[in-house]
């Protein structure tokens, strides 16, 4: 949008454009913790069920769980459904109450469960009557931003402790526990943190599988709905919610508040920006207020849920959350649970609140946005390496969509704030796109976000005039172009499965073609010597009334006239084939649409 289009506000501060798309970098927690990481293990007792069975990194005879109140730490460990995969994976959040050492806040871990025929046990205990050993070596941490690189290291150490065959032997878990510990006080897994900063599936998967609902969701989180996600699979399941969450700029790094409704450390810390380097990344986005605090008071993040935390969700303090689990049960009570419901197990999204639908309608500027995005990753889509681009370019990959997101939220944020003046400055109630750069983000959307904590929260504690350090302006704001009908089409073609169903036409249309063009020369074959005999019949009629010119002129225009009615025939029996290959091509396309 150029300057021209904008209003200026009284005080003539100057709009500029946001900073050339780099590769964006997150802002640091204003949160700092001196948690060591702890390893622990759980296991499947075959009576008393999952239940902690030893410590690493703590005093001998201290049970954390005990200690902070983890009741349910076993369940969120083993995942239901865990059984059905040699290997999974489960990531979940813990409430760590007020200490001596700091106040409440979340810590987080992921477990990776195996499993081990009870055979193979060099000294089979007594209590073991299953035929299977199933057990999780889980890591507590108070950040999720290395468990990326975390994850490849705790499946080893626990692929290595089970090879042993032998679960009494822990020398490789207490030595694991100590090498994150050292790594922790020697600021090491900061530096991983810094390098492996995003956690979850891969964006280009994400934008391969949701396409368009991608932005759905994204823009869903930012209402803070009940949102709950369903999978079979526990790791795909929060891989997914992490990846989600991570398109919002700094979020990631700011989730203390997340483990419980009534954590609210981050906003108690949180302060308007008094200044702005340009130059800085980070300062920008400060300055922009983000992250946006969708997980203050009042909201849970449980990447894995068990079903006994069900009396959470349903607490009066609880107003929001993103939570997965992998229990269907849940779904059966979706009604009561969930305003939208994803489930990965069929590649659906259910809304079942009436007013989010309406709210989460994208624009026509929404769709040409995520449409594009969408072709890009598709026309660089390597099916054995998703997450790089074939051409291994910038375009397409993993950097360019983060870039391409953090853009659009920034354009989102500066667009709200411009429209919150022109509704204080203006009486003529809602404006066009031309006017209202909120426009092309949804009025409704804006309208149902204004009523969130995370905007009330933004909106106290950034500037009121923040549009004129960046550009109001949706990444595809304008009209429609013939190549966004193009794309449009050609990704409905795909969605639908209409180059599927259209090769099953041709087919049917071939066969039936084939079997009309067969009775057609019949049939004209027929009609042509009934012709013949005809004109022969007319020829001699004609040579007996030759000396009758008027006669002969009346035979001519009888032949003609004839001749016509002959011809027409001809035509209406040769279309009839034709008709009845439409009319069976239209049924057999009617049946696949069914």
């Amino acid at each position: 949008m150029s300057t021209e289009r904008i209003k200026v506000p009284p005080n003539g501060l100057e709009i500029k454009s946001v900073l050339s798309p780099i590769t964006p970098t997150i802002p640091t927690t204003p949160f700092t913790s001196g948690f060591t990481p702890l390893v622990t293990v759980v296991g499947f007792h075959h009576a008393r069920g999952p239940e902690v069975e030893s410590w690493f990194g703590v005093e001998e005879g201290v049970d954390p769980a005990a200690k902070y109140g983890w009741n349910l730490l076993p369940f969120m460990a083993l995942s239901d459904g865990a059984h059905a995969s040699e290997e999974d994976f489960s990531y979940f959040t813990l409430l760590r109450p007020e200490t001596d050492d700091g106040p409440a806040t979340s810590l987080f871990g992921i477990s990776c469960t195996r499993q081990l025929d009870s055979s193979q046990l060099i000294n089979r205990p007594a209590d073991v009557t299953r035929s299977t050993v199933q057990k999780a070596v889980v890591v507590i941490a108070d950040s999720p931003q290395f468990f990326g690189m975390l994850r490849q290291r705790l499946s080893i150490v626990t692929q290595a402790w089970f090879a042993q065959r032998e679960f009494t032997d822990v020398d490789i878990l207490r030595g694991f526990q100590e090498s994150l510990a050292d790594e922790k006080a020697r600021g090491i897994l900061q530096e991983e943190a810094q390098r492996d900063q995003y956690l979850g599936m891969s964006l280009r998967e994400l934008i391969h599988e949701f396409k368009w609902q991608a932005l759905v969701l994204l823009k869903c989180c930012l209402l803070q709905p009940k949102m709950l996600f369903f999978g079979s699979r526990c790791d795909r399941l929060c891989m997914v919610q992490f990846s989600l969450i991570s398109l919002i700029p700094g979020l990631i790094r700011n989730l203390q508040d997340c483990a419980d409704p009534e954590l609210n450390t981050y906003e108690k810390k949180l302060a308007q920006p008094t200044s702005l380097q340009s130059s800085n990344r980070n300062s920008l986005l400060t300055f922009m207020g983000l992250p946006l605090q969708i997980f203050g008071k009042g909201s849970i993040f449980g990447p894995y849920t068990p079903l006994q935390q069900l009396d959470l969700l349903a607490d009066v303090g609880t107003k929001s959350y993103i939570v997965g689990s992998t229990n269907s049960l849940l779904l059966q009570q979706k009604d009561r649970y969930s305003d939208i419901i994803i489930n990965l197990d069929d590649d659906t999204i259910n809304i079942t609140s009436p007013s989010l639908r309406t709210a989460l309608s994208l624009t026509a500027a929404d769709r040409r946005w995520i449409d594009y995005l969408t072709q890009e990753v598709n026309n660089t889509w390597d099916e054995s390496n998703p997450s790089t681009p074939k051409t291994m370019q910038y375009a397409g990959s993993e950097e360019y969509i983060r870039a391409q997101f953090e853009s659009y939220i920034i354009g989102l944020i500066s667009s709200v704030k411009f429209h919150n003046y022109l509704v204080k400055n203006s009486a003529t109630g809602r404006n066009t796109a031309e006017s209202d750069p909120a426009v092309d983000f949804g009025l409704d959307w804006v309208e149902a976000w204004q009523r969130t904590e995370n905007y009330r929260m933004w909106d106290a504690h950034t500037d009121t005039n923040l549009f004129a350090v960046s550009e109001p302006r949706h990444p595809c704001a304008g009209g429609l172009s013939i190549e966004d009908v193009q794309r449009r089409i050609a990704e409905q073609v795909k969605e639908l499965h209409l180059d599927e169903r259209l090769a099953q036409g041709r087919d049917i249309l071939g066969r039936n073609f084939a079997a009309g063009k067969e009775k057609a020369s019949t049939m004209l074959n027929r009609l042509y010597n009934d012709m013949e005999q005809m004109r022969e019949a007319q020829r001699r009629r004609a040579e007996e009334n030759a000396k009758l010119n008027e006669a002969n002129g009346g035979s001519k225009r009888n032949s003609m006239a004839s001749g016509t009615s002959v011809d027409t025939t001809a035509a209406a029996a040769a279309a009839k084939p034709q008709q009845e290959t439409e009319t069976l091509v239209g049924n057999g396309g009617t049946k696949k649409a069914d």
